[in-house]
């Protein structure tokens, strides 16, 4: 019935502490041995995630919240902001006190790379690949961040109908809000994912936390939320599991049939 599953990471896979249990790594290597095709659905360069990708044995991905799609290998989505827009963000931020971190496919580029705040966020992510951001790396950036935000900022890069801001649902990262695309976003990535794999959505499912995923839950036949979700999400998933904490990716599978 089903045969591919998108799984964000930041509290789907990941708890808090950065880990993944056990039981979770297991039920994804049970999914797959039954022929589903599994990507990992991140807001986080790609770049960054391989560590994780190799101990979970899974090799295609949507990352930079949709911007760019791999499936095993082959490009499906490759689509950075325009240049224009990431000068109108460095402008913005620069003059309101406030820090970006631009992803490349390569590069985390960061406005300020000695910032307190960028400081905490890198090694909250544990950011490795990092340069200060130049205007020569404009025509690159996939995906950005502020930081050092307050809710009444978040207008301020909004700048057309195309943008809107999603708070980063991660302990310790308050403050700071991915830059998001109403036309290039997670939904966006799967929907063009399940054309080029040729699959319904309704044999898709997809499982999140933030409110980055509400176009991926809804992109697919069965979104699942995660009950540690942000409150505004629930209403876009088809079904609930348990927290990270509680292996929700286990017991949201079991729901499904699947284990």
């Amino acid at each position: 019935m089903y045969n591919v599953l998108f799984l964000d990471i930041d509290g789907t896979i990941l708890k808090p502490d950065q880990t993944y249990s056990e039981t979770t790594k297991k039920a994804i290597a049970a999914v797959k041995a039954q022929g589903v095709d599994v990507f990992l659905a991140t807001g986080r360069p790609l770049h960054e995630i391989h560590d994780l990708a190799e101990a979970l044995d899974i090799h295609s991905f949507i990352a930079y919240n949709g911007a760019f799609a791999l499936h095993q290998g082959n490009v499906i989505v490759n689509e950075p902001i325009p240049q224009e827009q990431i000068k109108q963000f460095t402008n913005t931020a620069a003059k309101n006190g406030q820090e970006l971190i631009l992803y490349a496919r390569d590069t985390n580029y960061m406005t300020d790379p000695k910032s307190p705040f960028i400081k905490q966020f890198a090694d909250l992510f544990d950011m490795k690949s990092n340069a200060l951001y130049t205007s020569d790396a404009a025509d690159k950036i996939l995906g950005a961040t502020v930081l050092n935000a307050a809710p009444e900022d978040v207008p301020m890069y909004e700048i057309d109908a195309n943008f809107r801001l999603s708070p980063v649902h991660v302990n310790g990262a308050e403050n700071s809000y991915d830059i998001l695309r109403k036309n290039v976003n997670k939904g966006y990535a799967v929907e063009q994912t399940l054309k080029h794999l040729n699959i319904s959505r309704d044999q898709a499912i997809a499982f999140g936390d933030g409110m980055n995923d509400k176009e991926m839950l809804t992109a697919v036949g069965t979104g699942v939320a995660m009950a540690n979700a942000h409150e505004d999400l629930f209403p876009y998933a088809e079904q609930q599991t348990t927290s990270v904490t509680d292996d929700g990716i286990a017991h949201g599978l079991q729901q499904l049939g699947l284990l």
